[in-house]
């Protein structure tokens, strides 16, 4: 089983609002970023928040996430303006309990452009061992695929905004799978990006 993990905790200072919240074609990036994880075949999906924690888990429910009964689930990384590597910490943390998952899939809120089509490719067949991200004509991005036995690691070496790339970084067991076909890896940091997008 490969959960999915969604790392939504920023406070999206150049947007003017954390991401999660911002709404594409009238949907929040939060919501967008669950639904894709689900339909490329993650579950359970945790998604760490951070800044307006409250305000995005009433966003999630208000879509039906995150709620008693769903395969959604919400944690908050109370260190989130420490950078990434404190969500993701706090995601593999809450990830340790569930003995029948493989691997985690770590996805990011501020990549609307990569959807399900992207996930499944990098989570096909994702075992203890695996250890793969997702790269577009040939350069790395996300998301990125961590198996059980790579989890330590990864959250020992997380820090700052830096994620798990120190500990990917070299790693011989590191594949990378190309996705350029069927995914934009660009992020959303700025209004003039978003307009762009929607746009698009």
């Amino acid at each position: 089983m490969v959960a999915g993990l969604l790392l939504a905790g920023g406070a999206g200072r150049r947007m003017g609002t954390p991401k999660a919240l911002v709404r594409l074609h009238g949907e929040p990036l939060a919501v967008r970023a669950v639904k894709a994880l689900q339909a490329g075949g993650c579950g359970p999906v945790t998604v760490v928040l951070g800044a307006r924690a409250d305000d995005v888990t009433d966003v999630l429910r208000a879509a039906g996430l995150g709620t008693a009964g769903s395969d959604v689930g919400v944690v908050v990384a109370e260190d989130w303006d420490e950078g990434m590597g404190a969500s993701l910490r706090r995601g593999l943390g809450s990830l340790t309990h569930l003995p029948g998952t493989g691997a985690a899939l770590v996805h990011l809120v501020d990549l609307p452009g990569v959807g399900p089509e992207a996930i499944r490719r990098v989570a096909d067949g994702a075992g203890h061992s695996s250890l793969r991200r997702a790269a577009y004509d040939g350069v790395p991005g996300h998301p990125v695929l961590l198996g059980r036995d790579h989890w330590s690691g990864v959250a020992g070496s997380s820090t700052g905004d830096a994620g798990a790339r120190s500990y990917l970084a070299g790693h011989p067991a590191l594949e990378l799978v190309e996705c350029g076909d069927v995914a934009v890896p660009d992020d959303v940091d700025t209004p003039a990006q978003l307009r762009r997008l929607a746009g698009a």
